[in-house]
């Protein structure tokens, strides 16, 4: 019985060290007045701004980050690698699912609007009005656009 307890106490101070030695999350506290603003990634269409709020969306890990974008700003059909969550901060912005442009199908959330977007599906975005929007997720962050030849980062400048 003393062997048993023995070991117990050994694994359960083995576990605690353990645990103990794993980094700890940074705490984050956010204000909008710290956003530092600048322009989105050349993934984007120019127009819109980003801020990181927490995170590194270039590695992997968890990343939160705000897209402000004047009305009628559009991200073209794409996809993630990774599932995308979509929380509207301000104004009101339009989803569609799918790879075609489809302004008939797509639904509007107002701010507090929130959607999860599975990896790999499709979908297409539209700020209705001045929107800022919050996505989070799991890093890297990647979009690919269902038509190369939307995608921004892989045109000639001025085009």
């Amino acid at each position: 019985m003393l062997r048993k307890l023995t070991c117990f106490m050994v694994l359960g101070i083995a576990c605690a060290v353990a645990s103990a030695q794993e980094a700890k999350p940074a705490h984050v506290l956010f204000t909008p007045a710290a956003a530092k603003w600048g322009p989105a990634p050349p993934v984007f269409e120019k127009g819109a701004n980003f801020t990181v709020v927490s995170g590194d969306p270039s590695k992997a890990g968890t990343y939160v980050v705000r897209l402000k974008m004047p009305a009628g700003y559009k991200v073209k059909p794409h996809w993630h690698p990774t599932a995308e969550h979509v929380t509207v901060i301000s104004g009101n912005f339009a989803f569609g699912m799918g790879e075609k442009w489809d302004n008939a199908t797509m639904k509007t959330l107002p701010a507090g609007g929130y959607v999860l977007l599975p990896e790999k599906m499709p979908h297409f975005a539209m700020a209705k009005t001045a929107t800022v929007v919050q996505v989070h997720g799991e890093g890297p962050f990647a979009l690919t656009y269902v038509n190369p030849a939307d995608d921004p980062s892989k045109r000639a400048p001025g085009k």
